[in-house]
Formats: structure tokens, sequence, C-alpha cells
């Protein structure tokens, strides 16, 4: 399947009421697209990152009763899992698209990968254009743009990131359903290529680090 970019309906997918009939779209409409874009994408990313990169696609098999309000495929060095190390997402909400270098709560070396950026505080501010957003929460939509943070809140966000159990941190774009990079399958493409690559440095910075994350 090539991949043509998301639709309207994609989105439409998380306004269907029932579990079973949203997993049933998520499934229809959705997953095949993350195929078609891990297919994609994957090469690239094994080649950007310097390590074989391997392709998840978000099952949501614990929910029993609740429809999942976003759905996501990741990109990671771990064949077996990506909550547990480093990883980019792309995903959807019903009222945006998401592109994330993600540090989620599952993950064992939350600190020393939060020490490794404060080491780097400059460099990590540096990376991130304005446009960038931050989340702390990989569950809800909230985010703040990179633009709006000065060196002293990122210094405060990353080490919330370290200290909290719970809290995580995601770092990428935005964009809106009506966006040409998401609508358009080629744009998508590219314009996920140059986030990745953006965000690079700092998947490696964590990785590089000397602890055990595959």
């Amino acid at each position: 399947m090539n991949f043509n970019g998301f639709s309207a309906q994609d989105f439409e997918t998380f306004t269907i009421d029932g579990l079973e009939p949203r997993m049933h779209a998520i499934q229809e409409r959705i997953q095949p697209k993350f195929r078609a874009i891990g297919e994609t994408l994957a090469g690239d990313m094994s080649v950007m990152s310097g390590r074989e990169m391997f392709v998840h696609i978000a099952k949501h098999a614990r929910r029993k009763v609740n429809p999942p309000v976003d759905t996501w495929m990741a990109f990671c060095a771990n064949k077996r899992g990506y909550k547990q190390v480093p990883h980019f997402q792309i995903g959807l909400f019903d009222d945006r698209l998401f592109m994330w270098l993600a540090f989620i709560y599952e993950l064992p070396n939350k600190q020393a990968i939060a020490k490794a950026m404060l080491r780097q505080l400059n460099e990590v501010k540096q990376t991130l254009p304005g446009e960038f957003m931050l989340s702390f929460d990989h569950m809800k939509k909230d985010a703040v743009s990179a633009a709006e943070l000065n060196k002293k809140e990122l210094k405060s966000a990353i080490e919330r990131f370290r200290d909290v159990k719970s809290a995580e941190l995601l770092i990428g774009r935005q964009l809106s359903p009506q966006d040409a990079a998401v609508t358009d399958g080629a744009a998508f493409i590219e314009t996920a290529v140059g986030v990745f690559q953006t965000l690079m440095p700092l998947y490696k910075l964590a990785c590089d680090e000397k602890f055990r994350l595959n």
C-alpha cells in the first residue's frame, strides 16, 4: 500500500462511540496507513539513527471498556517493544497529528537520560526549532511551544521528568488535519523525515549514554 496522506475520515475515527466500533475503524482506516509509513520510513530511520529501527503499531490491547482517544505507531531499536526505550511516535488525536521523540514513564533510565540532557542543556535548547512542541503526558493533547520555553523553564521541565515517576517528555510537532503535510503523502514523509532528523541528536544523546536501552 502506498501512503497517500491522512483524510478527515481518519480523524473522525475518534468520534465513533464504543470500544469495538472505534477499534474496528482504527484497524481498517489508520493501521494500514501506519504500516505503509513504516515500510517507507524504517530504512531512513535506521540510517539516521545508526541502528536498526523496528516499527510497532499500538494495539490498545489493555482496553476493555473505554475506546482510545488517540492511536499511534512507534519506531525504536528494540524489536520486542518500544515503551521502555526512547522511541519516535507518529499518531492521531481527533484534531491533530503528532510526531514525537518520546521518553515515557515506563522508561527505566529516565533519570540518567534527564541528567545527560541537563549536562548539555544549551545544545538541547538549540536543537529545538520554535515551531516544535513539548508534551509531558503522552495521553493528553496539552503541549507547549519550544519558542515559549526559556532555558530556565526547559531545565525545570527536564528536572521534573527526572524526579517525578509519572512524568514524561515528548518533543516534536503537532499538525492540524488540514495541513498539507498531513493530507499529502509525499509531503508527510518529507516532513516526518525532517522532524526526526532534527530530533536525532537528542535520541542519540539518550542512547549513547552508557546504559542498557536495548
